[in-house]
């Protein structure tokens, strides 16, 4: 299939000047090829996940296991895409007293994770422990390589796109929006029979391809 730069969004949709390395909370969404239906199916408002969609689960948690600055939130392996709330974690000043300006935290730590926010253009200082903090690019990139690589082993389709080429992002500002996103992607099964990325909806949205998080917003 021939490749449509409009259609597709290969422009960048990322905040201009933005430190995508930063600490913090990024609400991820991720849409497969032409929103193609390959990772199982709602039954009865719960997704049931096929064997494509387990891999997409355990490729997400890989992340944190490959990347000691990541952690995984509240996430959810959809039809034709994916939610995920990725932190970059502030190991670079590891027990120091750098304020976090937002007080949010990934779960399970004890000490708030500063999302350092900042105007944009200014950049963070490196790592004392030397580890290089890759930004969400290109921790998404790596999420959906290696899950790409597998699904297209099993079913033998080298080459072949599982993923669209771009990804949205929301910056998780505070506690209160970090709730309503995991609120979000906790109901997207329930909510599947209204949402834009479902096929049989048939709804303008889905046909120019919107950012999927708008139903967020």
């Amino acid at each position: 299939m021939n490749f449509n730069s409009g259609k597709h969004h290969r422009h960048s949709i990322r905040l201009r000047g933005y430190d995508y390395s930063q600490p913090g909370a990024y609400f991820i969404t991720i849409c497969v090829w032409n929103r193609e239906c390959v990772f199982g199916k709602i039954d009865n408002s719960e997704m049931r996940l096929n064997e494509f969609g387990e891999i997409v689960s355990e490729k997400w948690r890989w992340l944190a296991q490959q990347y000691p600055y990541v952690k995984s939130d509240e996430f959810i392996v959809m039809p034709n895409h994916f939610h995920g709330i990725l932190w970059i974690r502030d190991i670079a000043c590891r027990g120091g007293s750098r304020p976090a300006p937002t007080e949010i935290q990934p779960p399970g730590l004890s000490r708030p994770a500063p999302t350092d926010l900042q105007p944009p253009g200014l950049s963070r200082p490196a790592p004392k422990d030397g580890i290089k903090i890759k930004p969400v690019g290109q921790l998404i990139g790596a999420f959906k390589t290696v899950s790409a690589k597998q699904i297209n082993n099993i079913r033998n389709s080298s080459g072949i796109s599982v993923w669209q080429r771009d990804f949205y992002d929301r910056i998780g500002r505070d506690e209160n929006e970090l709730s309503r996103i995991r609120q979000y992607i906790r109901n997207n099964p329930a909510n599947w029979n209204a949402d834009d990325e479902n096929p049989i909806c048939k709804s303008p949205k889905y046909v120019v391809m919107l950012n999927p998080q708008t139903q967020y917003i």
